[in-house]
């Protein structure tokens, strides 16, 4: 679509700051096998974790929460949902597994978006189904009034637009003139353009970026949840997407902006995902070591009974003598006793030593 069209990508001279981040992220690539040579246990809590959090935060800025002790249950567990959120949080599941364990045999096309659609939607009446009717995206003015921020493109339209992305897209890639990584982006961004159905785009977005990413052998999304790293950074996000759609009909957009989100999203989960493999090289796969990584992976505070939450099969002592070693080697630090303590990571100092194991 228009990112593709006549060699808009091809053509485009990337500044010096998106060829670091693309260079960076290569760099990462290439050492990604290392993380993946953690024992088989730390993995799985890493998968896990990841998992938890895709699935929490995707649906979460699309305004879907469900309590907090019904969401590992759901997500890793056989609970059964007890109302629509908590099934639009198994359908999301569902569809992540998916992507995760099929990605190369999934082509991107107008079907498949369809098919995602249908699962992260299934319950809700056009369920992979195009967009019956135009579309607008509405954003709130500071004086409280709503605006249109955005017009995708229309209903009549969609179907004739979708196949031409998906078609541009595998062009550019067989071309081998573009990064793989700026194609990926530029397909995500004209498929938000295009906003081809009535609600869950935004879901379906966050698939096909992962998607995009494993089919070219960006494996990061595995083991870091690149769904929280957006909804940490939804200000920049929807900033970035307003910037890089203006005047997208007329093929005047800059794509700049998004880019840049884009691949800084990817290159942080590199990070994140070296950071917490480091932390997890001596701990020889015990329980010991997927407590740790789920201590990595909490964003702000968390309780000790979340903790024992986000771990099944570990011990509540075990779970406890961990924070203990870790507080000790100033990894972790706490705010008030006994079970309302609430815990904090401090960044950068969640290792420390190995003192027991399960």
């Amino acid at each position: 679509m228009r990112s593709f069209q006549e060699g808009r990508l091809e053509r485009y001279e990337a500044p010096m700051s998106l060829m670091w981040l693309i260079n960076d992220i290569a760099e990462s690539k290439g050492r990604q096998q290392l993380f993946t040579r953690q024992s088989p246990e730390a993995l799985k809590a890493l998968r896990e974790l990841a998992m938890v959090q895709s699935v929490e935060s995707s649906t979460r800025i699309e305004g879907i929460v469900v309590q907090p002790g019904r969401l590992q249950p759901l997500v890793v567990g056989d609970a059964r949902p007890r109302n629509r959120s908590e099934e639009e949080v198994r359908n999301y599941r569902d569809a992540l597994a998916l992507v995760h364990a099929g990605a190369q045999g999934l082509a991107i096309t107008p079907e498949l978006c369809r098919r995602l659609h249908g699962m992260v939607q299934a319950g809700s009446g056009d369920s992979g189904q195009w967009k019956a009717l135009d579309n607008e995206i509405i954003e709130m003015r500071e004086d409280g009034l709503p605006q249109v921020r955005f017009r995708p493109v229309s209903a009549a339209e969609t179907p004739l637009a979708m196949a031409e992305l998906c078609e541009a897209y595998h062009k550019t890639l067989a071309a081998e003139r573009v990064p793989s990584l700026l194609a990926a982006a530029g397909l995500v961004l004209d498929f938000l353009c295009i906003h081809p159905f009535r609600d869950g785009n935004g879901r379906v977005s966050r698939l096909l970026t992962l998607l995009a990413l494993y089919q070219n052998g960006y494996e990061v999304g595995r083991y870091v949840s690149l769904e929280r790293l957006v909804e940490e950074s939804r200000d920049d996000y929807y900033d970035v997407l307003r910037r890089s759609s203006a005047d997208w009909h007329e093929s005047r957009h800059v794509l700049e902006p998004w880019l840049h989100f884009f691949l800084a999203i990817v290159r942080r989960a590199y990070r994140l995902a070296e950071e917490r493999t480091e932390g997890l090289a001596g701990a020889h796969g015990t329980k010991t070591a997927r407590i740790r990584a789920v201590v990595a992976g909490f964003q702000g505070d968390f309780t000790l009974a979340e903790l024992v939450e986000a771990c099944p099969g570990v011990s509540r002592d075990l779970v406890r003598k961990v924070l203990r070693d870790l507080k000790e080697a100033g990894g972790v630090a706490s705010r008030g006793h006994g079970r309302s303590a609430r815990w904090h990571r401090i960044e950068g100092k969640n290792r420390g030593n190995d003192k027991g194991s399960e």
